[in-house]
């Protein structure tokens, strides 16, 4: 099944499930690794087996305490470099500061850019990651990186999970969201809507409220979908936008759920039939706190792109054929 070097899959303390799910899939141990810190806050790492001339992967999310994490996953790929791996990549499946991908305004960084330097200089040969904030990331960098897409999962839940999403209209929550949500609703033979959101008047502080700009959802399933959800507003806003002007049921499809700020109760109490997210970021805490909350797998997608890689195999297969045929797995 494998070249003579070996698949070695390492991981932090970002996600340790989906880093065990991967190795499952690929019948793979995962090398055993200590993470830990000392006194002084400063990240200290044990690698306990041998990866010299090996492939080796490492599973690290910008998830939870982003900074620390990803200062684990520098460090892991330094240790590998000094100890002779083949090849290293980082499995990001949350790309980390990937909403900073522009100046916005004088004085601001471009902190994906700095994430992406900081990943070559460490000794990364290749970077795997999900459903990027911003396609142009990927030009940051000057090593091959490969963005996987939760859509082929998205339309396979749609498809199996939504009823009546034949009649279905697929919403993008803001402009910039407009090409996703149009390749999906190609894809299913649906319309598409784009919902604007403004502030009544100019302070910062104004109420906030949005409007359809393109599409009618009156007496349709509504199909939310976006790549992040953080504080949950513009979701509230959306949900009850669709609601008013008469959509017959209301979903969310979102690729990470980071759900840092939002009160999940009160997802509970919106018009909305179910909020679907991957568990590219640790879902547990939160399906507990929220009964609309499901999960979807990215698992399979994370391991077959491993071991297409290791192969030397195309990736794009994973977004036609193999997606379309291999099911959707809710956690």
């Amino acid at each position: 099944m494998y070249h003579n070097n070996s698949i070695r899959i390492l991981a932090g303390n970002s996600h340790p499930e989906l880093a065990q799910a991967v190795a499952e899939r690929l019948n793979v141990p995962l090398v055993p690794v200590t993470v830990k810190k000392f006194s002084n806050g400063e990240t200290n790492v044990k690698i306990s087996e041998s990866v010299r001339d090996e492939d080796v992967f490492i599973i690290q999310s910008g998830c939870g305490d982003v900074n620390d994490n990803f200062m684990e996953l520098l460090i892991l790929i330094s240790a590998c470099k000094t100890a002779s791996a083949r090849r290293i990549s980082a499995v990001i499946p949350c790309f980390p500061y990937a909403r900073m991908d522009k100046k916005e305004k004088s004085r601001a960084p471009i902190t994906a850019k700095l994430v992406a330097n900081m990943l070559v200089v460490a000794g990364c040969d290749h970077v795997i990651t999900m459903d990027l904030h911003a396609s142009q990331i990927q030009g940051f960098f000057d090593i091959p990186v490969d963005n996987l897409w939760s859509e082929p999962l998205m339309i396979g839940y749609i498809k199996r999970e939504i009823v009546g999403w034949q009649d279905g209209i697929i919403v993008s929550p803001d402009a910039g969201g407009a090409k996703r949500v149009t390749a999906i609703a190609d894809k299913l033979g649906v319309e598409f809507a784009i919902i604007h959101r403004k502030r009544n008047g100019k302070s910062l502080s104004a109420p906030e409220h949005m409007e359809i700009l393109v599409g009618d959802v009156k007496g349709k399933v509504a199909i939310l979908v976006d790549d992040m959800i953080d504080t949950g507003h513009t979701l509230m806003l959306a949900v009850k936008t669709l609601h008013e002007k008469g959509a017959k049921s209301v979903h969310a499809l979102i690729s990470h759920g980071l759900l840092s700020e939002t009160n999940l109760s009160l997802i509970d109490e919106l018009p909305l039939d179910q909020l679907v997210v991957t568990n590219t970021i640790p879902q547990k805490q939160h399906q507990s706190l929220c009964k609309k909350l499901v999960t979807i797998d990215v698992s399979p997608t994370i391991a077959e792109s491993i071991r297409r890689t290791h192969n030397g195999e195309s990736i794009s297969l994973l977004f036609g054929e193999w997606a379309e045929t291999t099911g959707v797995e809710v956690l």
